[in-house]
């Protein structure tokens, strides 16, 4: 399992123990990686460049009106790999935090969520106002924040979770929000000319919830008053389902009596906790942009940033955390193992992902493959290797050095039939006896192929009986088999070849029909690699029994 959390207590000492002087004042001149997290590193490292005593801090934004999904997962496991290459190349201390916009109000109701008629009847509300859904806490975003807090701790994040309702009653926003009135001509200078004509009309930063109904977009904001650090609001403002209640009223800016729009709110974040580094989704590169123009009206700089491609589905969709198609984080756990699903999200995320099955065993063969490698690597270049990243700055990176990969185990599952750990075990043994030296890891792949095989491909197998000149090639396919003496892969691999020309028939066909006949589906093993696993006599009993079918 991945360990993202820091080994190192404050954060302070880092690895620096265990450089030469020499490589940390190359470190500190150039950090000479060229992995993406190196490069964003390097960035944020020219924006710091005077040894940091205060964490440079870095957050990740959450949506608390669902459920947390694979887009929060990627989020923050990239930018913990950008904060951990940056704690590698500086040593400065550093903080991660998960923010959650629990005063956001409910726009409108998930169809995956219990209780639709409460959840319509308070549309417009603040998160954190609304009752839970399920029963379990005391509103709607608590129930939220508190998944959000038990799916960081399940993958062992190392983060400080802040809700954005915690932090405008506690006061963290209030030194902004009074620049933010001070300045709202400059700022509604900046925004309106995003927007069409028609929204323009009446449009302020602030959202002023409603002392009567409680409604927070229903409210009209009528008039400003810096001096007091207040404004006066008319609650008339209706629209789809959300309802209005005509109250008027003049309240403080301060103390979460107001919340400021997204893009103010971002900028507001950046502002009053001093962000040095935060992503978004290619979606949100104009929202950035803008929160970037105000945080700057503001008086200080907008963070370093990444934006990021989309997850998408196997049809090349946007994946919606309700109701979108896409193979989830716990289907993924259960056929194959999380550190693949991370070393799938670390590749290029400048680029779109699909997340379907099709893709996963590649997957985690070329995680093996890097992994089975990092031993190898000069230790000046480990950094620049995926699983470097995997396991925290390299400190846990495990050891992986068989022929194995996990292509090869859904095969031999598949060929098999069987669902007995131990004997698939004991046909990988007989592959490569050197398997035992990994056995841990070889296990959970097992146990992950074998998840997948009872669910996905036995209830889908279909065998068929062969012909009388299929038999006949199954035949000759068995007696060349016997008469062949040695264990090479390569000249196993030529005997079905040889056995098509002797039929007239293309490799393609006979492997089809080899594997319809004896597997029950279109696709498997190389034959001679289905040959060295299972032993030569089990290949000739599975082709005597086919042939004579």
């Amino acid at each position: 399992m991945i360990l993202f959390k820091n080994t190192h207590g404050n954060n302070q000492k880092g690895c620096l123990a265990t450089l030469s002087f020499f490589l940390y004042d190359k470190l500190m001149t150039t950090s000479g990686y060229h992995s993406w997290p190196f490069k964003e590193a390097q960035k944020l490292r020219n924006r710091f460049p005077k040894p940091h005593h205060i964490p440079v801090r870095f957050e990740t934004g959450f949506g608390p009106s669902g459920m947390p999904h694979i887009g929060t997962f990627a989020e923050i496991a990239r930018t913990t790999w950008v904060r951990h290459a940056f704690e590698f190349l500086t040593q400065y201390p550093t903080q991660l935090i998960a923010f959650s916009d629990d005063m956001d109000g409910l726009r409108k109701v998930p169809l995956n969520i219990p209780q639709q008629e409460m959840l319509t009847q308070n549309l417009g509300r603040p998160l954190c106002y609304i009752p839970d859904p399920f029963g379990e806490c005391e509103s709607y975003s608590a129930f939220m924040n508190k998944k959000l807090n038990e799916f960081l701790d399940r993958y062992q994040f190392d983060y400080t979770f802040q809700s954005s309702h915690e932090a405008y009653t506690r006061g963290d926003f209030n030194d902004g929000l009074a620049i933010i009135l001070q300045k709202v001509e400059a700022i509604k200078a900046v925004i309106l000319p995003t927007m069409s004509k028609e929204k323009r009309i009446d449009w302020s930063p602030f959202f002023p919830i409603c002392e009567k109904c409680g409604r927070i977009y229903s409210t009209r904001v009528t008039a400003y008053t810096p001096e007091n650090n207040a404004i006066e609001y008319t609650c008339d403002r209706e629209g789809g389902s959300v309802k209005s209640c005509g109250h008027k009223e003049r309240t403080s800016i301060f103390n979460g009596k107001v919340k400021v729009g997204w893009k103010i709110d971002w900028a507001l974040r950046w502002y009053s906790y001093d962000i040095g580094y935060e992503m978004y989704g290619k979606d949100l590169i104009e929202s950035a942009k803008l929160s970037g123009k105000i945080v700057r009206i503001m008086g200080k700089q907008p963070p370093m940033g990444l934006f990021y491609e989309l997850f998408l589905d196997e049809d090349g969709r946007k994946i919606s955390k309700s109701v979108g198609k896409g193979l989830t984080i716990d289907a993924w756990m259960s056929y194959a193992p999380l550190d693949s699903l991370l070393y799938y999200i670390f590749q290029n995320p400048k680029q779109a992902k699909r997340l379907f099955w099709g893709m996963v065993p590649k997957s985690v063969d070329d995680y093996l493959r890097d992994l089975s490698d990092y031993d190898r690597l000069e230790t000046d270049k480990q950094p620049d290797s995926t699983v470097w990243h995997l396991f925290n700055k390299g400190a846990m990176v495990p050891n992986y050095g068989s022929s194995i990969n996990f292509s090869l185990i859904n095969n031999l599952i598949s060929a098999v039939g069987a669902d007995d750990i131990n004997l698939i075990l004991e046909y990988l043994k007989r592959y490569d006896p050197s398997m035992l030296d990994f056995i841990d890891i070889i296990e959970e792949l097992v146990k992950k192929a074998m998840n997948y095989y009872r669910d996905f491909v036995l209830p889908n197998k279909k065998y068929r009986t062969p012909n009388t000149a299929e038999k006949r090639i199954l035949k000759q396919l068995r007696d060349e088999l016997a008469d062949y003496e040695g264990n090479d892969e390569n000249e196993l691999q030529s005997i079905p070849f040889r056995v098509a020309r002797m039929f007239n028939e293309t490799p393609k066909n006979l492997f089809k029909m080899f594997y319809e006949v004896v597997f029950g589906q279109e696709r498997g093993p190389r034959f001679g690699t289905f040959v060295q696993l299972v032993g030569k006599e089990k290949a000739l009993n599975v082709l005597d029994t086919a042939s004579n079918s």
